[in-house]
């Protein structure tokens, strides 16, 4: 009888397929919007997100929030980095930080400053950074 120590390298390579094997691929096509951080397009705390994440107010969009819709959430978990593709001046990583409201389906919102112009987007990619 052979005895495999946790330790061994046979070990950790099972592991390591394991836990390849488990991990979710995510990636979704999405309909993109912005919001800015003011009381009219948040809550009574424009400098906070759902998550508790701390926005700088002078330059909110230096940060790369993204706000996910509450089916999303059930896949992506605070802080996560995701990848936006199609999205033209949206497109690269960005970070889940904030929830929307929950008449949302298969949307995201993503954070501007003041002042920016407004975008709604369709058939934006939506992945998850491995």
């Amino acid at each position: 009888m052979m005895f495999v120590s946790s330790s061994s390298p046979i070990y950790q390579v099972a592991d390591a397929v394991e836990m390849v094997e488990n991990e979710k691929i995510f990636e979704k096509i999405v309909t993109l919007t912005t919001y800015s951080a003011n009381i009219a397009e948040t809550d009574s705390t424009p400098n906070l997100t759902a998550s508790g994440f701390e926005i700088d107010l002078d330059n909110p969009k230096k940060h790369r929030i993204l706000a996910i819709s509450r089916d999303l959430k059930k896949e992506l978990k605070w802080g996560e980095k995701v990848v936006l593709e199609n999205a033209g001046r949206f497109n690269g990583i960005w970070y889940v930080r904030d929830l929307m409201n929950p008449r949302f389906r298969n949307k995201i919102d993503v954070l501007i400053n003041e002042g920016d112009k407004p975008t709604k987007l369709y058939n934006v990619i939506l992945k998850r950074l491995e």
